[in-house]
């Protein structure tokens, strides 16, 4: 583990000033030391002030990743990259706190990760070249893709039956999903809008249409 492992938010300098985090396991305070293989020994020592939930604490990051491949959904979010779109640390961050299966990044392989708080490093992250790579994916893995974007005959998110193995997929802020991409999809679905702009933050359709699908087919009792 690195000293980057340990600072996960930007400004985080001392344990006390993180709201989220905790100090060094005092024996006192918090019990016996665990020896369970899950925890990482040096954040015992020195503290946690990652941004995890508290069951994680302490916990390794592979640890936590295997954990989180035992409770993720069967839903794949995908979003377009051709002009290097900085919505995509959002989207990898809502992502992962709705436990997606994994994010696809469709055209360039350079992102801007700041967006993700760090979630990246706990969220299978995936890249194709291509839309049609990302369809062969889709196609192999038994994944419906739900294109997501407000043009005319797309059927309102709002109302919208959304597959339960689907692959969510975004376009860019501004020309939204590619005419190929669309053209590819089972369906595509459109997010109500009353106000007077023309489209909305593509990490924020993002979030609204992942928790459409939560709506649909999560176990609310599963949520931390």
């Amino acid at each position: 583990m690195t000293a980057n492992d340990r600072s996960d938010e930007a400004g985080a300098t001392e344990w006390g000033e993180h709201p989220r985090g905790v100090p060094a396991w005092d024996v006192e305070r918090d019990g016996p030391r665990p020896t369970d293989p899950r925890y990482d020994p040096e954040l015992l020592d020195e503290g946690d002030r990652r941004n995890v939930v508290d069951a994680y604490r302490y916990w390794t990051r592979e640890a936590i990743v295997a954990d989180l491949d035992t409770r993720r959904h069967p839903m794949h979010v995908a979003i377009e990259n051709f002009a290097h779109d900085a919505n995509i640390g959002t989207v990898v961050r809502t992502a992962n706190a709705f436990g997606a299966a994994a994010v696809h990044i469709v055209g360039r392989r350079r992102w801007n990760r700041r967006g993700a708080m760090v979630t990246d490093r706990y969220q299978h992250i995936e890249h194709h070249e291509t839309v049609q790579a990302l369809m062969a994916y889709a196609a192999e893995a038994g994944l419906t893709v739900v294109a997501v974007d407000n043009v005319p005959g797309s059927v309102p998110l709002e109302t919208a039956v959304l597959p339960r193995n689907a692959l969510l997929l975004f376009g860019q802020e501004g020309p939204g999903v590619t005419d190929d991409a669309r053209a590819a999809a089972s369906m595509t679905v459109s997010i109500a809008q009353f106000g007077s702009t023309r489209s909305i933050n593509a990490g924020v359709a993002a979030g609204i249409t992942m928790h459409a699908w939560i709506r649909q087919h999560a176990d609310p009792g599963l949520a931390w």
